[in-house]
């Protein structure tokens, strides 16, 4: 099993993040993991990627160029990107409260999440990117909610992030719900 993924936004959203995450996950599952970001010279608001890959397998190259699986857009400027790369079959995770085009592929899932408008009503629009990560756990069977509880523990441990673990887990929560 190998799945190629695409996260994908502009700078702030926590696509980078998310990514990480996800690879995090697969680490501690045993899976051979590789994590490749990609972002312009602005902090926010510039463009933001980053590709994984999980296999059981080892990984020859980083690199995602096509055959996506899986990617989650976070912006329009990533459906333009990354859409026509993502393999028949593949899933398209789209946050929806950005993205207002309907998408032309019919041989793609695509799961429409209102994530930026979700995060609003949880208190926070930084935790859009978790939303995006509950649809990515109802749709694909890499992982459990314990499995992204225990990495959020493991990534937000400092004192001074302490405050971030329970707004994560309440607004993927809610995406979980939608």
């Amino acid at each position: 099993m190998t799945k190629k993924m695409v996260f994908s936004g502009y700078g702030g959203q926590g696509v980078l993040v998310l990514g990480e995450i996800v690879a995090t996950i697969a680490m501690n599952k045993g899976k051979e993991v590789t994590w490749m970001p990609s972002y312009g010279p602005e902090m926010r608001g510039g463009t933001a990627n980053c590709s994984v890959i999980v296999s059981d397998r080892v990984i020859g190259s980083p690199i995602v160029q096509a055959d996506i699986d899986v990617l989650v857009a976070m912006n329009v400027a990533s459906i333009f990107k990354f859409l026509p790369k993502v393999k028949p079959g593949g899933l398209v995770l789209v946050n929806s409260s950005i993205v207002k085009e309907k998408l032309d592929r019919t041989d793609v899932d695509i799961l429409e999440i209102d994530a930026t408008n979700i995060a609003g009503n949880v208190g926070s629009l930084r935790v859009a990117n978790m939303v995006m990560l509950a649809g990515f756990l109802k749709k694909t069977d890499l992982f459990t909610l314990e499995d992204i509880t225990a990495v959020l523990k493991q990534r937000f441990a400092g004192a001074r992030s302490q405050e971030l673990i329970p707004l994560n887990i309440k607004a993927i929560e809610i995406g979980l719900n939608e």
